[in-house]
């Protein structure tokens, strides 16, 4: 069994992008500027963007966080954004999910200039992916299959299946996996709360990539030996012996399923940090693309 080690690979990445910015930098050419709109207090939330806010200052890119009370209307945030997409010296900013109840998250991403969207969520960019032209592709598929070309993992002719159907990570890396390029040419199939029989699927996998966000869904007997096993799942679950009261767990039960797996990413530690790398990556490219 080997580890898919996110963290060691998402500062390897991290170092390729600080090096390209120094050498911006020392031709005077633009530096990659990337903003956060954060709205409420979300503990989560403020932890992951406090998480990239610090990545941007490691890998020497500015960066602009606005954070926004929860009780702003819709129509207020909506304009906030707006002066984003004005901002010439912004190359891409993100809004960080979820937001408040009374707020529509769709009419607030459809605001975002797609050319300054790295996450990759509008649909203008989702439908250019799926069309294999140029795009920002979302940050965590795009994270994963940096892992598979990375360590070489062979999907040609594999068994993919993909639980989850969000828009954030199950479709598209659905998608991706399927397209005829390097990291893909898998046969996928994409499984969710009405899947029957899922069981039968994931014995049949190669490739199991989770984003169901259900604790340690995945046993070791619904996984056949050699499997490669990719677990987005992030979900805190209460422990009183733990300091901060909780401890992180996968979808996927590690320490059994590692057992027969031949590759396999740990939570935390996996694919979380790639998600941050590759957001900067599309912030490097929004930035480019202004050359």
């Amino acid at each position: 069994m080997k580890i898919l080690d996110g963290r060691k690979l998402s500062n390897i990445i991290k170092e390729e992008i600080k090096k390209e910015v120094s050498k911006r930098s020392s031709k005077k050419k633009k530096i990659p500027h990337l903003a956060a709109v954060l709205v409420g207090n979300d503990g989560a939330s403020l932890t992951y963007v406090g998480s990239k806010v610090r990545s941007c200052k490691q890998i020497g890119f500015l960066s602009t966080l606005i954070h926004l009370k929860s009780d702003i209307t819709e129509k207020k945030l909506i304009s906030e954004l707006d002066k984003l997409n004005q901002n010439p010296s912004i190359d891409g900013y993100i809004v960080q999910l979820p937001l408040p109840n009374h707020i529509n998250e769709e009419r607030v991403l459809l605001a975002v200039d797609p050319r300054k969207d790295v996450d990759g969520f509008h649909p203008t960019n989702f439908g250019r992916m799926v069309l294999e032209l140029p795009s920002f592709i979302p940050a965590t598929p795009f994270g994963i299959i940096e892992i598979i070309k990375r360590y070489k993992i062979e999907t040609s002719g594999k068994n993919c299946l993909v639980i989850g159907r969000s828009n954030i990570v199950g479709r598209p890396i659905s998608i991706l996996m399927s397209q005829k390029v390097s990291y893909g040419n898998a046969t996928v199939t994409l499984a969710h709360s009405r899947t029957k029989n899922l069981k039968e699927l994931t014995l049949k996998s190669d490739i199991i990539i989770s984003a169901l966000g259900i604790p340690e869904f995945l046993k070791v007997d619904m996984v056949k030996e050699k499997v490669v096993v990719i677990d987005v799942g992030i979900t805190r679950v209460s422990d009183k012996n733990n300091s901060k009261g909780y401890i992180i767990k996968g979808d996927v039960d590690y320490v059994n399923v590692s057992k027969k797996a031949s590759y396999i990413t740990p939570v935390p530690g996996g694919v979380g940090p790639m998600t941050i790398a590759m957001l900067l990556q599309n912030t490097l490219l929004a930035c480019k693309r202004k050359d």
